[in-house]
């Protein structure tokens, strides 16, 4: 099996070293790595869910022909197999597949075997808004379609200030916690979801100085007393049985967003459904701003 997988490596960089120069696709990747394709990538691996969703917006979804574990929108990328995640990707099976491009995060382990088959590979994972804009306008270029990232992105942006404008007058400028995992981990204010929580209004009690996706001392959030709590719908439930959470303010009157894990993981994904994410979270303002006395 291992000699196979070689001879097709092999003949794969000899097909690249005949075809024109002029067909040629040169990317950088995050890690500030220039990559060059024969032609625009046909067979790719995506091994991160927003890259995956990415590429699906960018009408690419039929040259996908693996996915991480946690790829699973659209619904169709669901029926691709499935090569494991950031840590235990399934590398001979990835190969047999015989991609043109890897798409995958810069800390996926899978990036230092890879190269050495043959396979090119690019590490994208956009952690702010402006981060997400570029990582589409690589995946278009890498695609051949360039220029189509950037048409992506403006709707995005499109939306995005239209779920702001829906952000009830009476919520804006209001503190907000978002919770990312019940350690707690919490976004702040530098992550891609507090830059969304900015665009939307809104006031992160994680600074940016803190970094994108902290973990905190309990009484940190017990401190800030924000005015909105957001989370998932599970996780909002559980909050007032944590040792003093029960004192938080929002959680007494009500003042939270607990999302569905389908609707919570567009929240969480830096990727083409941002507008989306904005559209739930204002949709959940105009409900709390109802509820008032």
């Amino acid at each position: 099996m291992a000699r196979r997988l070689m001879r097709w490596c092999r003949a794969v960089w000899l097909a690249w070293a005949v075809l024109p120069a002029s067909a040629a696709i040169t990317v950088t990747d995050d890690r500030g790595q220039a990559l060059t394709l024969p032609q625009p990538a046909q067979r790719i691996v995506s091994l991160l869910p927003s890259l995956t969703e990415g590429l699906c917006a960018l009408q690419a979804c039929d040259r996908l022909v693996g996915v991480d574990r946690f790829s699973n929108w659209p619904a169709q990328v669901r029926q691709l197999p499935q090569l494991g995640g950031l840590e235990d990707t399934t590398i001979e099976r990835l190969v047999r597949l015989q991609p043109d491009l890897v798409v995958a995060a810069v800390s996926a382990r899978a990036l230092g075997r890879l190269p050495a088959l043959g396979i090119p590979v690019l590490a994208l994972e956009p952690k702010s808004l402006a981060d997400t804009r570029r990582v589409l306008d690589v995946l278009a270029q890498a695609i051949g379609k360039p220029g189509e990232g950037e048409r992506l992105w403006a709707q995005i942006d499109q939306g995005v200030n239209a779920a702001a404008a829906r952000v009830p007058p009476a919520l804006r400028g209001q503190t907000v916690y978002f919770e990312v995992a019940s350690a707690p981990y919490a976004a702040g204010a530098s992550s891609f979801v507090g830059e969304l929580l900015t665009r939307l209004q809104l006031v992160n009690v994680v600074p940016a100085a803190m970094g994108p996706f902290p973990k905190l001392n309990p009484e940190f959030v017990l401190r800030a007393q924000p005015a909105i709590v957001m989370a998932t719908a599970r996780a909002v439930a559980e909050m007032p049985g944590r040792p003093g959470w029960s004192a938080l303010k929002a959680l007494q009157a009500g003042r939270s967003c607990g999302f569905a894990e389908a609707r919570y993981e567009m929240l969480v994904r830096p990727g083409p459904r941002l507008a989306e994410a904005a559209g739930l979270i204002a949709e959940c303002l105009v409900t709390l701003d109802g509820r008032k006395p």
